[in-house]
């Protein structure tokens, strides 16, 4: 008898923790958003939107901490590809030297009080800060795969163009809950402007394989 008192006693005690950690849990949700939006008091419902509010695919990334199911992996990575964007000429390489400049830019997005971004400002990829591209680039990052070489490495066929156009574009369609940023579906980059990558990466005068 008191055995089974006990038992009742301790599975009381996991409902009324898990209930209470559930709450806690939606305490600190709320907390988190109202300290986000004091801190960026002057951004735009829209920045909000597109900035701040977890849309499908980040919440469902959220929600199985990056490893979704094959089934909900699958559905991203479809979703994502329905919503790829291309150049209005049909070209998926552009200029590599434009694409250089994309690299190696880390300005822009700012949603700050102290600097502002002007209308129009330029935009960069800061593929840098996660990639090693060129040989001489002696502070690249290692939180992505070292890129030095692509052509060599992965070719040029109409297969690799594409995958890596898509891949700048939006990472989720070849990897569900990737960490790279979604350039193009976020609009951070033009379809052009990634195309301007793909170049970067696969022009053999691109400094990325020479």
């Amino acid at each position: 008898m008191i055995r089974r008192a006990r038992q009742s006693l301790c599975a009381l005690l996991i409902v009324w923790a898990a209930l209470a950690a559930a709450q806690d849990a939606g305490l600190v949700q709320e907390r988190l958003e109202a300290a986000l939006r004091h801190s960026f008091a002057d951004a735009t419902p829209d920045e909000w939107k597109t900035r701040l509010q977890q849309d499908e695919t980040q919440a469902l990334c959220s929600r199985y901490r990056n490893a979704p199911p094959p089934e909900i992996a699958a559905s991203i990575s479809a979703q994502a590809k329905a919503g790829m964007r291309y150049p209005s000429n049909g070209k998926l390489i552009g200029d590599w030297l434009n694409g250089e400049q994309i690299a190696s830019f880390s300005g822009g997005g700012q949603l700050s009080r102290l600097m502002p971004d002007p209308a129009g400002a330029r935009r960069g990829g800061n593929c840098f800060a996660c990639h090693a591209l060129t040989p001489s680039e002696v502070a690249a990052g290692n939180l992505g795969p070292n890129l030095t070489g692509y052509a060599k490495v992965r070719g040029t066929s109409t297969e690799s163009v594409r995958y890596a156009y898509e891949k700048i574009y939006n990472a989720q369609a070849s990897f569900a809950c990737s960490f790279m940023p979604r350039f193009g579906h976020n609009g951070w980059l033009t379809p052009d402007q990634v195309a301007d990558l793909v170049a970067f990466l696969l022009d053999p005068q691109s400094p990325v394989n020479r």
